[in-house]
């Protein structure tokens, strides 16, 4: 897991620009601003949090978190079985 606190203070700025933040996002989905936190900075993850953010933002979690999204595209769960 690619922790990315640059990202993360991007984001927090984007949000204030969008008149939002990462405690109302907390407040909206009902959980702990520090569990927005830890998604947003990349040591947790949460497809939940992160499409809060990202709609707060007007954008997609996969545009935001690129690396993310990247990475479970390619995983072995979401490849055909060949040969069956």
């Amino acid at each position: 897991m690619k922790v990315d606190l640059h990202n993360h203070e991007q984001l927090k700025c984007r949000l204030r620009q969008a008149g939002s933040s990462m405690a109302e996002i907390a407040r909206t989905l009902g959980i702990k601003q520090s569990s927005v936190t830890v998604v947003s900075q990349g040591y947790r993850r949460s497809h939940r949090v992160q499409s809060a953010i990202a709609s707060q933002l007007g954008t997609t979690p996969q545009e935001l978190f690129p690396d993310r999204y990247a990475a479970e595209e390619g995983s072995a769960a979401n490849k055909p079985d060949i040969g069956k």
